[in-house]
């Protein structure tokens, strides 16, 4: 589960069992009109793990008020021919707060249908790259 306000830059070389499948350094879009790169994995601060893991309500400074989600979480649901398809689930206090279906297209390496969200879009896109690389290093 990574932060809903991350938006992964560069993957570093990491675990399956990460939320997004590598340790990716990138940007903080918590704040509005405020972005701000996080460290990564060798910085020691709480984005090291907040941006990359999720629920950094209450621990992390920028992390907005409200009733917004804590993380988003996504799985391979198949892999057939050139079509990767993807579930995802945006979580607030570990239930359910918004989820959905994409379909990531090899021969134009990119979604059928994107979301609308940028973040949720990108950090998508972060997942797939991580899973191509280990399915290629397997």
């Amino acid at each position: 589960m990574a932060c809903p306000y991350f938006y992964p830059v560069e993957a570093r070389p990491g675990s399956a069992m990460l939320p997004l499948g590598d340790w990716w350094k990138g940007v903080c879009l918590a704040v509005p009109g405020a972005p701000l790169a996080e460290t990564g994995a060798a910085g020691g601060g709480f984005c090291d793990t907040g941006c990359n893991f999720g629920y950094a309500r209450g621990a992390c400074a920028r992390f907005p008020q409200g009733e917004g989600p804590d993380a988003v979480r996504f799985t391979i649901s198949s892999h057939e021919n050139a079509t990767i398809c993807i579930y995802y689930v945006v979580e607030r206090d570990h239930h359910p707060f918004a989820h959905g279906r994409l379909e990531y297209s090899l021969t134009a390496n990119a979604f059928v249908a994107p979301p609308e969200a940028a973040t949720l879009a990108r950090q998508a896109e972060a997942y797939v790259v991580s899973y191509l690389r280990r399915k290629e290093e397997s």
